[in-house]
């Protein structure tokens, strides 16, 4: 028998607000642990949470942008359940009524080099709610290259403690997990557009949820499904859908049933294990927040919102397609982050040389250094990486000496010119300079021009590799080829 996977995606998104979601502690990380914090979203007794607009102006970003149906009348309710970072034992979330219900999220999928291909995945809700505090489990080295190892007690740091939290819930209509991977890639990519979250996983601002079941393939009816909880990468969904689908598949052939259960990722053994039994909405003993008014979305409200929203990827890449004649893609490569296509859109995306710099040297900076763009854009701003171009267009400096000149202004945040004026780098074309270093080449490579001269012409390439590396890459390497050529055919 041949089984399907069903996948749906609980994401937590920490919203990017000043304050947070029920008082006016601020929203920031990496704090001194409880400095943060304040009656409100301590729990005190008697305290009097009140919204903050912005979480909810950013909130309503996202339903749009998800192309979710907005109900103008929604509510806050407790979820009652105990848990250590959790000081009121109850969280303010949204139950029956959220703001934002039955939208989608478009994915593009490619495998096994087919054409691209798009698949619609239904958003079931989105709401607002407040993040938990942290816990912290100290650990202690023994000695050099032994194990850490726990020490006997936890600590906990209630900065994040209502810090503002949009959960997003996808239909279950991923089928396997590379959809996941691209609905999530997806997904993030639109939030960070958006500017309401920086989505950074490491900081857990960024964390998700995914509930899996496997059944018989061309049945209508969910299998038993278990959840994974609070997985911080991409890479680690993927791989823990795949772990379970697997556990759950050779289950199911061996007659035996799978469990509700919540699940833990095992990075290390790359295992999911059991972490407690599923709980059900009723578990939770919902009830409406009595400290907070109901939320009426009227549609001035909705229509500030709407026009105060920034141009989503998608449509930013067809209006570049458009507008500059670039392909698709470039367009794809220069969009894939918001901050890279501000930055191509303020001059570089114009010069055609500017653009391959961007997809060709700028990128492999970038990865190499393992740094953000915004880290480079800081330090090289558009106009210098035009400059450079520009250096490039006008042959003041051979093309494969743009990595070298590049990387020393991302060092030392100088333009081109003035690294190339410098250090000398400017390309040589002068014949009367470029002779002897030909000569001498031509003189201590004698079998390669044994080989050029036997009939084998491509011989001379390596020759103009010997004179560019002897000219520290300076050589104009289109007159070292037609001297060359001159030389060794007399």
């Amino acid at each position: 028998m041949d089984y399907e996977i069903v996948i749906g995606l609980e994401v937590h998104l920490q919203l990017k607000t000043d304050s947070k979601m029920f008082c006016g502690c601020r929203n920031k990380f990496g704090a001194e642990p409880n400095t943060l914090t304040c009656p409100v979203c301590l729990g005190m007794p008697g305290i009097l949470p009140v919204i903050n607009k912005q979480a909810f102006d950013y909130a309503l970003r996202a339903g749009l942008a998800l192309n979710c149906k907005i109900d103008s009348f929604t509510k806050f309710d407790r979820k009652n359940y105990f848990y250590p970072d959790l000081p009121k034992n109850y969280q303010i979330s949204q139950y029956d009524l959220p703001f934002a219900k039955d939208g989608w999220l478009d994915i593009k999928l490619t495998t096994d080099n087919k054409p691209l291909t798009t698949k619609r995945i239904g958003i079931t809700r989105v709401h607002l709610e407040e993040d938990t505090g942290k816990l912290i489990h100290p650990e202690v080295r023994q000695e050099a290259g032994a194990e850490k190892t726990q020490l006997g007690y936890s600590l906990v740091d209630l900065n994040r403690a209502g810090v503002p939290l949009l959960e997003i819930v996808s239909k279950p209509e991923i089928n396997s997990p590379e959809e996941a991977y691209a609905y999530l890639g997806a997904l993030k990519e639109i939030m960070q557009y958006l500017e309401i979250s920086d989505c950074d996983m490491e900081k857990g601002s960024l964390r998700c949820d995914t509930n899996l079941s496997v059944r018989p393939k061309g049945d209508k009816k969910l299998g038993t499904k278990a959840e994974i909880k609070n997985i911080n990468s991409f890479k680690f969904v993927k791989n823990a859908l795949v772990y379970e689908a697997k556990r759950q598949t050779e289950l199911l052939k061996k007659g035996e049933p799978v469990i509700q259960e919540t699940r833990l990722w095992d990075e290390k053994e790359e295992v999911t294990k059991p972490m407690r039994s599923k709980e059900e909405a009723h578990d939770y003993r919902y009830f409406p927040e009595p400290d907070l008014v109901p939320v009426i979305i009227d549609a001035k409200w909705l229509e500030e919102v709407k026009k105060n929203m920034p141009e989503l990827p998608e449509t930013r890449r067809k209006r570049l397609i458009n507008q500059y004649q670039i392909s698709e893609h470039e367009t794809n490569v220069l969009t894939q982050e918001k901050a890279m296509a501000d930055y191509a859109e303020s001059g570089p995306v114009r010069t055609k040389t500017a653009r391959n710099l961007m997809l060709g040297i700028v990128l492999q900076i970038i990865n190499e250094r393992k740094i953000e763009f915004g880290e480079f854009a800081r330090k090289v701003p558009p106009e210098n990486l035009l400059e450079l171009a520009e250096q490039l267009d006008k042959k003041i400096i051979v093309s494969t000496m743009a990595t070298t000149v590049l990387g020393k202004m991302l060092d030392s945040g100088k333009t081109a010119a003035e690294i190339i004026k410098g250090q000398g780098l400017e390309q040589v074309s002068d014949k009367s300079s470029l002779e002897p270093i030909i000569k001498e080449v031509i003189k201590n490579n004698a079998k390669i021009v044994a080989d050029y001269k036997g009939g084998k012409k491509t011989a001379i390439q390596s020759l103009i590799g010997q004179v560019m590396k002897a000219s520290r890459g300076k050589a104009n390497p289109q007159i070292v080829k037609e001297l060359l050529a001159k030389l060794l055919d007399n």
